[in-house]
């Protein structure tokens, strides 16, 4: 095989070119930039689903807690064995514990879909500069959005 039939060689990482061509194209340090912002942010939704999961699980284990050693009473009424409820019963306890846990998960979810929202919008924003500077470089709007920002920012 001659040298003019030679496959050409990419110094572009594998995945870096855009769909459906047989040639790379240069990915701008700009985008690479971006793509790298892209890359963090998606880190960090995986770190904020984490917290949206364990902030579920307060208000699912303090719903659980105060039933733990109670039975019902032929009335529908829950009682603890240790005589009517008092200020310093096992079940009034129990249940103030499980009302600020569940207070708690409410509070930390509403924070962590709060920060997931303002993350989107962020994404949302990097993700259009992301296209429009790889289609600045030649790649089409389809290839530009279906790049994988992880190849881009040198990630993987």
């Amino acid at each position: 095989m001659s040298a003019t039939n030679a496959p050409a060689t990419s110094t572009q990482p594998s995945g870096l070119t855009p769909a459906g061509t047989n040639h790379t194209r240069a990915v701008p340090a700009h985008a690479r930039q971006l793509a790298a912002q892209l890359s963090a942010l998606f880190t960090r939704d995986v770190e904020i689903i984490k917290r949206l999961n364990d902030a579920q699980r307060l208000p699912a284990g303090a719903n659980e807690r105060p039933w733990s050693g109670l039975a019902p009473d032929p009335f529908g009424l829950t009682v603890d064995h240790a005589g009517p409820p008092t200020a310093n019963s096992h079940m009034l306890q129990a249940l103030t514990q499980a009302r600020w846990q569940i207070h708690r998960g409410f509070c930390q979810y509403q924070s962590a879909c709060e920060e997931r929202r303002q993350l989107a919008f962020d994404v949302g924003e990097l993700s259009q500069q992301l296209t429009q500077a790889l289609c600045a470089a030649g790649w089409s709007p389809d290839q530009a959005r279906n790049a994988n920002v992880h190849q881009l920012a040198g990630t993987t």
